[in-house]
Parts: structure tokens; C-alpha cells; sequence
């Protein structure tokens, strides 16, 4: 009876999954089919624009325009070097940048005299508006990967201090007490208790990074670069050439969607427990 009983229980959950594969798959169609089809009209509108009421190339470039003007870079090897100098810009900034930023949230959000201290100064920082740094970090370190990363870690270091602490501070005291009273160490608090409750908020500072990350690699290669999308967008605006300098922001976008796309994956992944 027992073992039927089991029989029973497996086929049950082998014929839930089974169903819930698909039902996931429609939820997920589902998702992205609205997302999917603004996309394709908007470009459809403007190709219609760009074709029928602006009709000029100097003003305005349509999307067929664009995609020819970087098929036309790609084929010519300029848009992979350019791609690949600010690709390794943005990553060497933005690790050091999420690396520092949650540490010093952490730092931030246990001791209060190192609040007190670093307060001010991340306030101050966050607030001023550091793009007008760029030609500092340039004049300091030079044309080259440096000064690029440096602009990338001021632009995405605050957001990620600021969720990290912010989501630490906010972990259920209640919890955290209950935990200790089981003979629980600071460190298993830590890592067991306030690090997941604070998960989300860090999440959501390292994808506020990425917009203000890919910026920082841009403007600080409009001031000065060997190479880069930055510098291909100067080049473009400085020639004219709007085919071009919308491929380079498209390419930006279409970085930007995906890795945000990427970290929301992730953390789906990792904070399954809050579905």
C-alpha cells in the first residue's frame, strides 16, 4: 500500500512537471512578446520617419541605413577593436566598481564611526557631477584604458554602496535574533541571514551600474581615445555621418539591455526563494 502510495505520488509530480514545463515556457513567451513587438514597431516607425517625413540622412539615419553602416564598420575590422577596447574599459571598471562598492557598503553598514566618516564624502561624490572629471582623469593618466576605467568605477561605485547598505540595514532583526539564539556567530548571520535579505538591493545597484558605467566609457572617450565606441561616435558626428553615430548608440542600447538582461537572469537564479 505504501509503495502504491509512493507510485502514486511520483507519477503525480513527474505529470506536474511535465505540465509546468510548458506553462513556463507560455509565462516566459508571454513576457517577452510585448517587450519584442514595441521594439519591432517602434523600428518600423522609424524607418517610416526617416524615410517619408524627415528624408535626409544628415538629420536623421533609418534603422535599414544603420544596420548597412555597421555591417560596412564590421567588415572593415574597426567596430570589433572599437567593441572589444570599450568592452575591456567597461568590465575592468565596473568589477573594481561592484568589488569596492559592496564592500564598503558592508563596512558601512557595521559600523557606524566609518558611517560617520564616509558619509559625507560619498554624499558629496554622488551628488557632484563626475563626467565633468573626465578631462581631469585624462590630463592625470593619459588617453589610454586607464583613465577610461577610473571614470567607470566613480560612476558606478555609489549606487552599489548605497543599495548594499541599504538592503543590509533593512534584514528582519527578529530573524537575526532568533538566528543568534540557536548559538549562530557573527559570520553565519552574515552570510546565512543579512547577505540574502540584502541580495536584491544589491542587485538592483549593480544594474543601475551598467547604464552609468557604459555613460562613463563613453563621454570619457569623447574627451580623448585611441579607440572605443565613444571615439567612433566623435568621429561620426564630427563627419557628419549619422548612419554611423547611431550604430555606435545602438550597439551601446543593445549592451545595455543585454546585460541587464543577464544580471536579471542571475538573479532569478540565485533569489529563487522569493517566487
Amino acid at each position: 500500500m505504501a509503495m502504491q502510495m509512493f507510485s502514486m505520488t511520483g507519477t503525480s509530480r513527474s505529470r506536474g512537471q511535465s505540465i509546468s514545463a510548458p506553462l513556463r515556457l507560455r509565462q516566459w513567451l508571454g513576457r517577452i512578446s510585448w517587450g519584442v513587438g514595441s521594439v519591432v514597431a517602434g523600428l518600423l516607425i522609424w524607418e517610416f520617419i526617416s524615410r517619408y517625413v524627415v528624408a535626409s540622412s544628415l538629420f536623421l539615419a533609418g534603422p535599414s541605413q544603420i544596420f548597412v553602416a555597421a555591417m560596412q564598420l564590421a567588415m572593415d575590422g574597426e567596430l570589433w577593436n572599437d567593441i572589444q577596447v570599450s568592452a575591456i574599459e567597461f568590465v575592468g571598471g565596473y568589477l573594481i566598481a561592484s568589488a569596492a562598492g559592496i564592500a564598503i557598503g558592508v563596512v558601512l553598514s557595521n559600523s557606524k564611526v566609518a558611517k560617520q566618516i564616509l558619509q559625507p564624502w560619498i554624499s558629496g561624490l554622488y551628488a557632484t557631477p563626475t563626467i565633468a572629471l573626465a578631462p581631469l582623469f585624462i590630463l592625470w593618466l593619459g588617453v589610454g584604458v586607464s583613465s577610461k576605467i577610473i571614470m567607470v568605477v566613480t560612476l558606478v561605485i555609489f549606487p552599489v554602496i548605497i543599495n548594499t547598505e541599504a538592503g543590509l540595514r533593512t534584514t528582519n532583526l527578529q530573524l537575526v535574533e532568533m538566528v543568534r539564539s540557536f548559538g549562530a556567530t557573527g559570520r553565519q548571520v552574515f552570510l546565512r541571514v543579512s547577505l540574502p535579505s540584502a541580495l536584491p538591493f544589491i542587485f538592483a545597484g549593480l544594474k543601475l551600474g551598467i547604464g552609468r558605467g557604459l555613460m562613463g566609457v563613453v563621454v570619457a572617450e569623447l574627451f580623448g581615445s585611441r579607440a572605443g565606441i565613444g571615439q567612433l561616435i566623435s568621429q561620426a558626428a564630427d563627419s557628419f555621418n549619422m548612419p554611423q553615430l547611431f550604430a555606435g548608440v545602438i550597439i551601446l542600447a543593445i549592451a545595455g539591455v543585454g546585460l541587464t538582461a543577464g544580471f536579471g537572469w542571475l538573479e532569478t537564479q540565485l533569489l529563487h526563494w522569493r517566487d
